[in-house]
């Protein structure tokens, strides 16, 4: 019987996730069935019970339901428990164990495929939410300097970096006073307020000429951050397309047993950027 997966959002018909994973299935000749699947909030634990019913073994979980995912879970990883969101559901003989593997693809991107340098860079997370949440732990891990966190809604700041316990390094701020927060090394953007009411108003003080800035989403969502980004003179403009294959890369690794090769998928991908529009 091939092996079902999924990657469950909404809206997320325009996901690559399908795309990516069947290319690992081929590369490692291992058959898997993986669908993209659309869960309004209100609906999304009936479908993830329905799927897990249905037999499926494994799911990516996409905006809006990353914190959300926490709850259908018997068990946490170590990476999801910090982070209080789910990105990966992982089927075992208990139920749903939730992992987060979107901080580890976001650093070996930064790292490995664009040849940064994390150390020591004074950074400034745009964004509070589930992915947020789910890159915050791994980039403190890299050993990045002080993280400045700011949200439209400060209590959700205050909530993460609550979260991250670590009061000498982490600072969240009022977005509104962003422009008296001086320049920062690492800039990353981990909202989706380009696909509603706009990227929030961003002086271009904080950017210096060695800034990384970094959009967790890619295709024409990440346009509007990585415009400003370029704008303001930083040294690198980073979207989300390698984190999103890395990540996927770790979650096929969590439900084979084996991690894939992904700079061709990566390339492939990019060679069709004018296709791509941000559903993960």
């Amino acid at each position: 019987m091939v092996k079902r997966f999924a990657v469950i959002g909404h809206p997320v018909a325009h996901s690559l996730s399908p795309r990516i994973h069947a290319a690992f299935g081929r590369q490692l000749g291992i058959a898997l069935d993986y669908v993209a699947m659309d869960a309004p909030p209100e609906l999304f634990d009936a479908i993830v019970a329905e799927f897990a019913a249905e037999g499926g073994l494994g799911a990516n979980v996409t905006l809006p339901h990353k914190n959300r995912a926490v709850s259908v879970c018997t068990t946490l990883s170590e990476r999801a428990r910090r982070a209080g969101a789910v990105n990966t559901l992982v089927r075992t003989a208990t139920g749903w164990e939730g992992d987060n593997t979107d901080g580890v693809g976001l650093v070996r991107d930064l790292t490995e495929r664009q040849g940064l340098d994390l150390r020591s860079r004074r950074t400034l997370l745009i964004g509070a939410g589930g992915a947020a949440r789910g890159v915050a732990p791994a980039l403190l891990d890299a050993g990045i300097g002080d993280l400045y966190i700011v949200n439209r809604t400060p209590e959700r700041a205050d909530a993460l970096a609550d979260a991250l316990a670590m009061p000498g390094r982490v600072h969240p701020r009022y977005l509104r006073d962003i422009d008296t927060l001086g320049t920062f090394d690492l800039i990353v953007n981990a909202t989706s307020a380009a696909r509603a009411d706009g990227l929030p108003s961003l002086p271009m003080a904080l950017a210096n000429p060695r800034t990384a800035a970094v959009d967790l989403s890619y295709g024409e969502v990440a346009i509007p951050f990585l415009a400003w980004a370029r704008a303001a003179g930083v040294h690198d403009g980073i979207d989300g397309l390698g984190m999103l294959v890395e990540q996927a890369a770790e979650s096929f690794l969590r439900w084979h047993g084996v991690r894939p090769e992904t700079d061709e998928v990566y390339e492939t991908l990019r060679e069709h950027r004018a296709e791509l529009v941000t559903a993960d």
